[in-house]
């Protein structure tokens, strides 16, 4: 299992690396979309890793024990569709209907799955497995929501213009958000001291949604809005 940890922790740290590098460039650039792949690679490989490490019982780097951990393990699965599927709302528009069916019936079942533990939390001490359960019911919502678009998408068979990109957005930086709060503030412990200032680490954390509201509003909402004043503009005037 050191080696899965070991994986899981050099995925992880450069998932974030590459995941800041494709949010700060130019978007279509070429720079964006080899920093993307890299990306998507390591945070698959980071989020099965974490997935399987919260399933098994095993010891950490200092010989700890670390027993199953159910929303961790939620939290994987959530971050590996995510990702998957954002990278398919760019990707492949020709594909079969079969892989967004399969990937809605994923979401569907993490989402529920995720609500159930939220509420086994709640009724044991606010906790389930050593973890607080509200995080059961964040997975939960996003992952139902994620599977309600993805059934959308498939009754309209498939998306084109800001709607495509919105989606790839929303999931991709969803999942670096999952990934960053989950290194920056669920594992504060082994930042050192000297630069472990809450504050700080609580920006980082949620910088990946802070950037996803951004690039939502420059895409739909902006677009949408001077899609409305310049169809104003040329309305005929009496």
């Amino acid at each position: 299992m050191h080696l899965t940890l070991l994986l899981h922790i050099l995925a992880g740290t450069l998932g974030l690396v590459s995941g800041a590098v494709a949010l700060s460039v130019l978007k279509g650039g070429k720079l964006h979309r080899k920093s993307g792949i890299i990306f998507i690679y390591t945070m698959v490989a980071m989020s099965l890793a974490g997935a399987v490490l919260a399933a098994i019982p095993h010891q950490g780097l200092h010989g700890n024990p670390l027993g199953p951990q159910r929303f961790s393990v939620v939290g994987g699965v959530l971050t590996f569709y995510l990702v998957i599927t954002g990278l398919l709302s760019v990707r492949h528009p020709g594909r079969s209907r079969w892989i967004d069916a399969s990937a809605m019936l994923l979401a569907l079942t993490v989402g529920s799955m995720s609500i159930k533990f939220g509420f086994d939390g709640l009724n044991n001490n606010g906790e389930l497995d050593g973890q607080p359960a509200a995080p059961g019911f964040v997975f939960g919502a996003v992952a139902i929501l994620a599977a309600l678009g993805d059934m959308r998408m498939i009754i309209k068979r498939g998306l084109q213009g800001t709607r495509r990109i919105a989606r790839h957005l929303w999931r991709v930086c969803f999942a670096m958000f999952i990934a960053a709060f989950s290194f920056f503030l669920g594992q504060a412990q082994v930042i050192p001291e000297p630069i472990r200032i809450i504050p700080l680490l609580a920006l980082l954390a949620l910088a990946p949604l802070i950037v996803m509201f951004y690039w939502l509003w420059r895409v739909r909402i902006k677009q949408t809005l001077k899609d409305t004043f310049e169809g104003a503009s040329h309305e005929p005037t009496s």
